[in-house]
């Protein structure tokens, strides 16, 4: 079964077998990098947080509390391979439509056609925001030539001030005499002003069998800095994301961008019990 008939199959058998579906209904959550499931713990080990934290990054580390899986997505975008997100929070959580919400965390996982890890990313929230006129949203989908997926993307100070980061997590990240954080396109040439985003979609389900989720269409754009001394890379992950139906409802669409910062984590560091 694909993914993106795992709602639609679900609630089909949900609707003729009644609310005992779950005993008739194969996981929708097998056979996935670290065998990770809805409702396993996620095991990360603490020495690339502590070595990022140290040299400036951005990053909220996990805490034993928020390392069960919430919820599994795929990401299909027009790259080979198979990318992957576990959530460890939803964007759902606290708010019934999504958009005033938005506080994710999440590792995403990046597996070649031979299943090989090739990146992992452990990501968490910074903001959220809506664009609400034509001109943002073709900004945030690079429809209109420049936005996302130009060559660099900045966040200011004042900007991490608004978004709530601590003034120790802040003083860290931006010298006293600088304005803001500058992070660069990862993707493309350097020499090009512009890249268009990556497009595709998310199929996310928050339960084993499927019955609950969202599928959204996605523009999708990696930024990336390096760190003070050896506090390696930290990512700006930007997300345009276009809500198509939560719980199969269709009726929940709705447009907001993502801004998630994610440092890369070593699989042998990571485990899913």
């Amino acid at each position: 079964m694909s993914w993106s008939d795992v709602l639609k199959y679900a609630k089909g058998v949900a609707a003729n077998h009644g609310v005992d579906s779950a005993k008739k209904v194969e996981r929708a959550d097998d056979g996935l990098p670290f065998g990770a499931r809805i409702g396993g713990v996620l095991a990360v080990q603490s020495s690339a947080f502590i070595r990022a934290n140290i040299n400036g990054s951005l990053i909220a580390a996990p805490v034993h509390s928020d390392n069960i899986i919430k919820g599994i997505s795929r990401l299909r975008l027009d790259i080979p391979g198979k990318v992957h997100r576990f959530y460890l929070s939803l964007d759902n959580e606290g708010s019934e439509s999504g958009t005033e919400g938005g506080h994710e965390s999440f590792l995403q996982v990046y597996t070649d056609g031979n299943d090989d890890f090739k990146e992992i990313l452990y990501c968490t929230h910074i903001t959220r925001t809506i664009p609400e006129t034509e001109e943002d949203q073709a900004a945030f989908t690079g429809e209109a030539g420049y936005g996302l997926g130009q060559s660099n993307y900045s966040l200011s100070r004042e900007q991490l001030v608004e978004c709530g980061v601590d003034p120790i997590t802040l003083a860290g990240a931006i010298a006293a005499d600088e304005d803001g954080i500058a992070y660069f396109r990862d993707i493309g040439s350097s020499d090009q002003d512009f890249v268009a985003p990556l497009q595709g979609t998310e199929t996310r389900i928050d339960d084993a069998n499927g019955e609950h989720g969202l599928k959204q269409s996605i523009y999708y754009m990696p930024y990336v800095r390096e760190l003070k001394g050896a506090g390696g890379k930290e990512y700006l992950i930007i997300t345009t994301e276009i809500v198509e139906s939560r719980d199969g409802d269709y009726s929940k669409r709705s447009i907001h961008v993502d801004f998630m910062v994610g440092i890369p984590l070593e699989h042998e560091r990571v485990s899913v019990l």
